[in-house]
């Protein structure tokens, strides 16, 4: 189960969201953003890694903001939570990350 804290919620005035898999390679990461730009109202950003030293067993992105738009409906809030926790289940808990 995803934990609820990490998936942007749309009764909350949260005009973006934060999170990041440490585990998870830029391939998975750009074919998640990729699903999440086909829910209704939703857009994906990839952000650049933080970190100054290279670990190649570190992903290669330092998270995926998630936004919703005014067309957002809560099914979309519902897919969003059903994509990430399929990625999650694959590849490791997903961790908040603040701005």
């Amino acid at each position: 189960m995803i934990d609820p804290s990490v998936v942007p919620n749309l009764s909350q005035s949260i005009p973006s969201h934060t999170i990041q898999n440490s585990e998870l390679p830029l391939t998975v990461y750009r074919e998640l953003a990729a699903h999440l730009r086909q829910v209704t109202g939703v857009e994906a950003e990839l952000l650049p890694q933080r970190s100054r030293q290279f670990n190649y067993r570190q992903s290669q992105v330092g998270g995926i903001e998630i936004r919703y738009t005014t067309t957002a409906t809560e099914a979309s809030q519902q897919r969003v939570a059903q994509i990430l926790q399929y990625y999650g289940d694959r590849y490791g808990a997903w961790e908040s990350v603040e701005p």
